[in-house]
C-alpha cells in the first residue's frame, strides 16, 4: 500500500483510504511557473500510483489564476488533465482527500505533500522533448529542490534517448514477464513516499542486468512508465 510523509505532522500515512474508497488528489498550483509545474507532475505521478494498486482516484485542481496557461504547459509534460472543481460531498463512500502543495504555499487542512521549488537557468530549449523537463524533474525527490539548468537537461535527455533506443532494441525479442522481484522493487520504491528516483534505480539495474533476458527488460520499463509518463516504449517499430 502506498504510504506518503504528511508534511503538516511528518508522519506517514496511508494515501489510500481503508475502505478502497476515492480518493481525491488536489494539485494547488494555480501560477505559471516552474516549480507549478513540478507540483502538478508531482499529483500526476501519485494519481498514477494510486491506479497502480487499485484505488479510485480524483484529479482536482483548484483555484482560477493562470489557469488556461498552466493546463497548456502541463498537457505539454504529459500530465493528465485535473478537473476544475468538485461538490466534496458527493458520491457514496468513505473518500480521503491528498493537497499536493509547494513548499511554503497553502498550507489546506489534511494531508499534504509538499513539493521543493525549481530554479535554473533558460529552461528547456525551443523544439526539445518536453519529456526531458519531465524527467528533469523527476530525477530528484520531491523534497529536493530541482534545476532546470543544462547540465540538468543534458543529463535527462541523455538518459531518456539510452532507455528509449534499448526499449525498441528489447522489443524485438521474445517477451518474457515482469521477474516477480523486479516488479516487487519498483512497487515498493513508489509505495515507499513516492521514491522516484529510486524507481529509475531499479531500472538502471534491470538495463545492466545480465541475467535479465531482454523480452523482460522490455516488460518492465513498460510497467513502470505507467507510473513514469516518459513515453518509453514511443520508439518501437522504428528502423534499428
Amino acid at each position: 500500500m502506498l504510504r506518503i510523509i504528511d508534511a503538516r505532522t511528518g508522519e506517514p500515512v496511508d494515501a489510500s483510504t481503508t475502505r478502497r474508497g476515492l480518493t481525491c488528489v488536489e494539485a494547488h498550483a494555480p501560477a505559471h511557473e516552474p516549480t507549478a509545474l513540478r507540483v502538478l507532475l508531482v499529483a500526476d505521478v501519485l494519481v498514477r500510483a494510486l491506479e497502480l494498486g487499485g484505488t479510485p482516484v480524483w484529479g482536482l485542481l483548484p483555484g482560477e489564476r493562470g489557469r488556461a496557461e498552466l493546463r497548456s504547459a502541463a498537457a505539454a509534460l504529459g500530465i493528465r488533465p485535473f478537473e476544475d472543481r468538485h461538490d466534496a460531498g458527493a458520491g457514496p463512500g468513505e473518500r480521503q482527500v491528498i493537497h499536493v502543495v509547494g513548499e511554503g504555499g497553502v498550507s489546506p487542512d489534511g494531508v499534504c505533500v509538499a513539493v521543493a521549488p525549481v530554479s535554473g537557468g533558460s529552461g528547456m530549449p525551443p523544439g526539445d522533448d518536453p519529456a526531458v523537463l519531465r524527467l528533469t524533474l523527476l530525477l530528484r525527490r520531491r523534497g529536493v529542490p530541482a534545476r532546470v539548468d543544462d547540465p540538468a537537461l543534458a543529463e535527462a535527455r541523455g538518459m531518456l534517448g539510452r532507455w528509449r533506443r534499448a526499449v525498441a532494441d528489447w522489443a524485438r525479442r521474445p517477451s518474457r514477464p515482469v521477474p516477480d522481484e523486479v516488479r516487487g522493487q519498483l512497487r515498493a520504491a513508489w509505495e515507499d513516499d513516492l521514491d522516484v528516483p529510486a524507481v529509475l534505480g531499479v531500472l538502471h539495474r534491470v538495463e545492466t542486468d545480465p541475467g535479465l533476458p531482454d523480452g523482460a527488460r522490455f516488460e518492465t520499463y513498460a510497467y513502470a512508465d505507467r507510473l513514469l509518463g516518459l513515453e518509453l516504449t514511443r520508439d518501437l517499430g522504428a528502423p534499428a
